[in-house]
């Protein structure tokens, strides 16, 4: 095993009394791969910024090897002093590195290297920090929620980005499908302490099951162990006629240690309050189009949205998906075009920009609207500090400031709000961004049986294949032209009906000089085809090859993939590590070129024999 290049030991750290970190430990290797995840509040971000040396914990040990570039994505970026993106970008460059690195992720990742950095969007500014970030190849890599305000395109890039990179990497990220393809390894902050399982996330919900079964099992006998020992002390002989007082004080020890245990922070407890029924006819466009600076964001769309439909709107970023939302939902006129709402709708809208905070309000005075110290949830009137109890606020946060709460605090008061008043068109713009596994979890099932019409947009796949019945995309999803198709299914469905179109399309042109040519001077009949039009022999070899090559192909990869998959590689052969990668990459787009191929064939004959 290759020495850490990164050790915290024992890390301790309080906030107002109350210990956030209470011995937690966190070791790096070279080419470890780690996801830190734990509930928000758990102090993963504190973690994170100690494995930076932005902030010193009140006692434990640090390493970091001295000859090792550490570089940290911090959730919210500082741009003070930098007058362009790529002067920011530049500053996270050691004397060493390659300058043209800059150019290069400033371009893949959509930027303008003279813009001032002072004036991006949200998902701007989480790019030019990710430029930054990435620009040295770091030895190690700290991100933290690199995906927020990321769209899918951008996100499935870093994915590939990091997956090539050669240095270790520890990521919080609140999106399962991001984490599933780049960790190895996943590290549980939880109740102040840390647990390590050396496998991928996906691997991790059902190992944190299991570790929180054994720990009440063992609360139970501790607790039994107890009763034992009480019923001694009031019945034993022995007891009676003297005190046995290394078993007093064993007792003693266990009531301690039975008080004082900590549980696992409890799950949301949260429902939908209930509203009257809309109208079948939920939302009807007709033709509706939208410009800005005579560029179609929009372009002469229709959809009939029906009462219990729960539809996701994806795409890149300037795509048009918040400019359709708000046509969809009376927000924004269209151009042209009309849209209609059916009868007795209730709108309830989370925004992706928390808009709607005050950072001077107090949690109760946001909850109630400063009607006193209650609210209607279910028709029903519920003490506010009851209310926030069941959405994991501590009582005395009742008069907190919002502006004090994190991003997963904001998120969780935001949803509280809106659970708490009635609703029939539930309306979600990004609503993953900040929340927990457990937050977005309890999420999923709100949307998943939610009663009304849900829109939403969102980038994270794993919540829209759970969630959404139908998808709105862009028909071009790279350079978008204000066309948006409809597909059936959640993210993944669509990726499939996508391709499955984009490879017919591509075999009917293919075929389409055969169709058109006469062969050799002869006119086809009207609607006909050529008599002799078959496949050459070099068709029908490559037919009949081709599953065999690309069932060798996958067992190569497969076998690549496993020995990337041993932590010790990139360790002991860094070299060795980057040709398989390299290699990894390469058979990947030579088994996709390869059953785009046999399909586009196997189509072309079963036209043939078709007709």
């Amino acid at each position: 095993m290759a020495p850490p290049i990164l050790k915290l030991d024992d890390i301790r750290l309080s906030f107002g009394g109350t210990p956030l970190l209470d011995g937690a430990e966190l070791q790096v290797e070279p080419g470890d791969r780690i996801c830190l995840v734990g509930r928000n509040g758990s102090g993963k971000s504190t973690l994170l910024k100690i494995a930076a040396g932005l902030v010193e914990p009140q006692s434990g040990e640090i390493f970091r090897h001295p000859s090792a570039t550490i570089r940290y994505l911090p959730q919210a970026p500082d741009f003070e002093g930098f007058a362009t993106v790529e002067a920011y970008a530049e500053a996270g460059l050691g004397p060493s590195d390659d300058p043209h690195r800059v150019s290069y992720l400033l371009d893949n990742l959509g930027l303008d290297g003279a813009a001032d950095p002072n004036i991006l969007s949200g998902g701007e500014a989480r790019r030019a920090a990710l430029a930054r970030a990435l620009a040295p190849e770091p030895d190690i890599l700290l991100l933290d929620e690199p995906t927020n305000h990321l769209d899918l395109p951008t996100i499935e890039w870093l994915e590939d980005e990091l997956i090539r990179a050669r240095g270790a990497l520890l990521v919080i990220s609140h999106d399962r499908r991001f984490l599933e393809r780049v960790g190895r390894a996943t590290v549980w902050l939880d109740r102040g302490r840390s647990l390590r399982l050396d496998k991928g996330f996906e691997h991790f919900e059902a190992w944190r099951d299991e570790v929180l079964e054994a720990e009440e099992l063992e609360q139970h006998k501790l607790g039994r162990a107890i009763e034992r020992e009480e019923h001694w002390l009031r019945y034993g002989v022995t007891a009676r006629r003297k005190r046995n007082m290394r078993r007093l004080s064993q007792l003693k020890t266990m009531r301690a240690d039975h008080r004082g245990h900590k549980g696992p922070q409890g799950r949301i407890n949260a429902q939908v309050s209930d509203a009257r029924d809309s109208g079948k006819l939920v939302i009807e466009a007709e033709g509706i189009s939208r410009r800005f600076d005579s560029e179609p964001v929009v372009r002469d769309f229709s959809i009939r949205i029906n009462r219990g439909d729960c539809i996701g709107i994806v795409g890149p970023n300037g795509a048009g998906k918040t400019t359709l939302l708000k046509m969809l939902i009376g927000e924004l006129e269209p151009d042209t075009g009309f849209v209609r709402h059916g009868s007795k709708l209730d709108i309830a809208v989370l925004d992706q920009r928390r808009d709607v905070l005050d950072p001077d309000d107090t949690l109760a005075h946001y909850l109630t609207d400063g009607r006193g110290d209650s609210l209607i949830v279910n028709g029903e009137a519920k003490h506010v500090t009851g209310y926030m109890k069941d959405f994991l606020f501590q009582p005395e946060q009742a008069r907190t400031p919002i502006r004090n709460l994190s991003g997963g605090e904001k998120a969780r008061l935001v949803l509280a709000r809106i659970l708490s008043r009635p609703s029939n068109l539930l309306i979600l713009d990004e609503p993953t961004n900040d929340l927990d596994m457990e937050t977005l979890d309890l999420l999923q099932e709100i949307v998943a049986s939610y009663a009304g019409t849900v829109i939403l947009i969102s980038h994270d796949r794993d919540f829209l294949d759970r969630t959404v019945g139908s998808v709105l995309a862009p028909a071009n999803p790279v350079s978008p032209d204000g066309r948006w198709i409809a597909y059936a299914g959640g993210h993944t469905d669509m990726l499939a009906q996508a391709g499955a179109a984009a490879r017919e399309k591509k075999a009917r042109q293919a075929t389409e000089p055969a169709r058109n040519s006469d062969g050799g001077g002869n006119k086809q009949q009207s609607g006909g085809r050529t008599p002799s039009q078959k496949l050459s022999y070099k068709q029908k070899f490559a037919l009949e090859s081709l599953p065999g090559k690309i069932e060798a192909a996958q067992e190569k990869l497969a076998a690549i993939e496993a020995e990337m998959a041993d932590p010790a590689l990139f360790a002991k052969n860094p070299d060795g590590f980057a040709a398989r990668a390299k290699t990894h990459d390469a058979l990947k787009a030579d088994i996709e070129a390869m059953e785009s191929e046999w399909l586009e064939l196997e189509m072309l004959r079963e036209e043939i024999e078709g007709g």
